[in-house]
């Protein structure tokens, strides 16, 4: 329970949630709580490195941090899943320059960039879970039009190579 007497679900809850999404799942997540959103974002990660999954998460340095923060005090092995490509922690600003022309996304730059980090990420032949923050920085731009486009490449993307 939290201090105002609300049941916080259990990182087993967690886990549980992101083990049940199937293949080629695309989820938006909305939140008012960074302690709720790195909550999830522990169980997607954490659930997928356990698993042997390749997991890529392309977010803020400030949710990189504390995501291994959470990750290491799991006793998760995230030197040794970085090493072997397993987890691709990537920083969203950084990706979103590889791809963004004049303030739109490039369609083959984004192609070539996330093919290759699905490429490393899938390894000899893993599942791969990927988390990214590449719209909501578009979004808190004000760059709606940018925005959408970049979820829609996802989508297609996602549906394409599922």
């Amino acid at each position: 329970m939290d201090e105002i007497g609300i049941a916080k679900p259990s990182l087993d809850a967690v886990d549980v949630f992101w083990g049940e999404i199937s293949p080629c799942e695309h989820l938006v997540q909305i939140y008012q709580d960074e302690g709720v959103f790195l909550d999830s974002l522990e169980g997607f990660v954490a659930g997928g490195i356990l698993a042997g999954d390749g997991v890529v998460v392309i977010a803020t340095p400030l949710h990189l941090a504390a995501l291994n923060e959470r990750l290491l005090a799991r006793n998760i092995d995230i030197a040794t899943a970085i090493k072997n490509d397993q987890y691709l922690a990537m920083d969203a600003e950084e990706s979103l320059s590889r791809f963004i022309v004049m303030g739109w996304p490039d369609e083959d730059f984004f192609r070539a960039f996330v093919v290759d980090v699905l490429k490393r990420a899938k390894g000899d032949n893993r599942r791969v879970r990927a988390f990214g923050e590449m719209v909501a920085l578009l979004w808190a731009r004000g760059n709606t039009g940018a925005t959408v486009q970049l979820e829609h490449l996802w989508h297609h993307l996602c549906q394409e190579l599922s």
